[in-house]
């Protein structure tokens, strides 16, 4: 019986392919080894978001190959994309498959158990127009299933790097993304993440289907699904009918993550970002009063060239007056390939190190003023897994549907489900609260 072991760098969308592959793997008979084992076939899929990323993946390449000098050594993913010829340096890796033509990946070990000659199968990804499908019935994750809708990115923010790693936008065809997304109900998941490079971009290069229409259709056609979670969309992308199907809807849930990354017109415009604060704040606006309790997380890059003083006050106040409910913050870092890595006034790392933490201060107090506002509420929550950070067996940590993490006493059987839970104490990054009782089948 031949073994595989996987080690997945970066973003959502890596682990669900590795998933993907794993499926494949599955197919023909692997077994499914732990990284730290002995194993025959070592998949490694890579993350390129920054030179780190790089540094990193590097790093577990070489461990892989210290681990089993004899296993074949397969790199995948977007480091593998842009870089082929560094990888292919490593002494001791076998095959490099980019971030297409994943399911060519066993036929490419038997090619290699044959010829014992290291392969490159790394393409052109901007020549790619058509989505891979990989399909993924069930996650090693039991509670929340992503389901990827779309690949690529036609942005080019001067920051970053990933349509070069994963080419331009193409959609999944919505037949496939409903058929996956029953499969993920049948196989017993209340919650899927749709999730993507670029999610909200879904349908841009379809004539006449839109992201909108794939959320209704969704809701309509898949039997059983209790939570529908967009991973992240843009506000460009936020359209009026976007935010009518969200206040119409059902599943779809009160939570959702528009990158800001700067809250300056200026900065972004260095940034390339296609949209102004007036129009951010409109939408923002305009979503509230659709959906009064819509918690809206964010990501943003602080200390990005050229960012002054006043620039980053901009970001400050815009987000601390718009009550965003968490951030994600990061320190600008030089992606070796981005016009942003060339750019002069390069903000200095101490400069950066304290802006940074006045925003996780902010963020801090916005997160708790938010959960503060379901202070004794009975709110919906999945339990996810034990609660690691306490020595008590019975406590558990779940999500409810607009992203508060609660802590409370319950049982390892109610893991996956839908219960209800009195929010008894609001805090951040965690809120405690009490079991009340599971919900029926009627009315899950």
């Amino acid at each position: 019986m031949s073994t595989v072991a996987f080690h997945t760098l970066g973003c959502k969308v890596n682990h669900y392919e590795t998933e993907a592959i794993w499926q494949l793997f599955k197919e023909q008979g692997y077994e499914r080894n732990e990284f730290e084992q002995q194993a025959d076939v070592y998949v490694i899929n890579t993350c390129t978001v920054t030179n780190t990323g790089d540094k990193k993946s590097r790093q577990v390449i070489r461990r892989a190959i210290r681990q089993n000098p004899d296993a074949v050594i397969c790199v995948t993913g977007c480091y593998a994309q842009t870089s082929p010829a560094e990888i292919m340096a490593i002494p001791g890796v076998d095959i490099v498959v980019g971030t297409q033509d994943r399911h060519k990946m066993l036929g490419l070990i038997d090619q290699y158990r044959e010829e014992r000659q290291p392969i490159n199968a790394v393409r052109n990804i901007m020549k790619n127009r058509v989505y891979e499908e990989l399909d993924v019935p069930a996650f090693t994750d039991r509670t929340r299933a992503s389901l990827k809708i779309q690949e690529g990115c036609n942005n080019f923010c001067t920051f970053c790097i990933i349509p070069w790693a994963r080419g331009l936008m193409r959609s999944r065809d919505p037949q496939e993304v409903i058929r996956q997304a029953q499969q993920l109900v049948d196989a017993g998941y209340l919650e899927i993440v749709l999730t993507g490079i670029h999610t909200g971009g879904y349908g841009q290069d379809f004539k006449d289907y839109n992201l909108a229409q794939l959320l209704r259709d969704l809701e309509s056609q898949v039997k059983g699904l209790k939570r529908l979670r967009i991973s992240s969309i843009e506000a460009s992308q936020l359209t009026d009918e976007v935010i009518e199907v969200l206040q119409n809807s059902e599943i779809v849930v009160n939570h959702l993550h528009i990158p800001i990354q700067s809250g300056s017109d200026t900065v972004l415009k260095r940034m390339r970002r296609k949209y102004t604060m007036d129009f951010f704040s409109e939408r923002l606006r305009k979503l509230e009063k659709a959906l009064p309790d819509l918690a809206v997380t964010s990501d943003v890059i602080v200390g990005f060239p050229g960012e002054t003083e006043e620039e980053f006050m901009e970001t400050y106040n815009f987000i601390r007056d718009h009550k965003f409910s968490e951030l994600h913050v990061f320190p600008f870092s030089k992606r070796t390939g981005t016009p942003a890595a060339r750019m002069e006034d390069q903000v200095d790392e101490e400069i950066k190190n304290e802006r940074v933490h006045r925003l996780i201060a902010l963020n801090d107090q916005l997160a708790k003023e938010y959960a503060s506002r379901f202070e004794g509420e009975v709110l919906e929550v999945i339990p996810e897994e034990r609660f690691k950070e306490s020595d008590n067996e019975n406590l558990y940590v779940g999500y409810t549907a607009n992203y508060l993490k609660v802590v409370f006493e319950t049982s390892e059987e109610m893991v996956g489900k839908l219960v209800k839970v009195k929010i008894t104490k609001a805090g951040y990054p965690y809120n405690e609260g009490q079991f009340v009782r599971v919900l029926d089948a009627v009315e899950a």
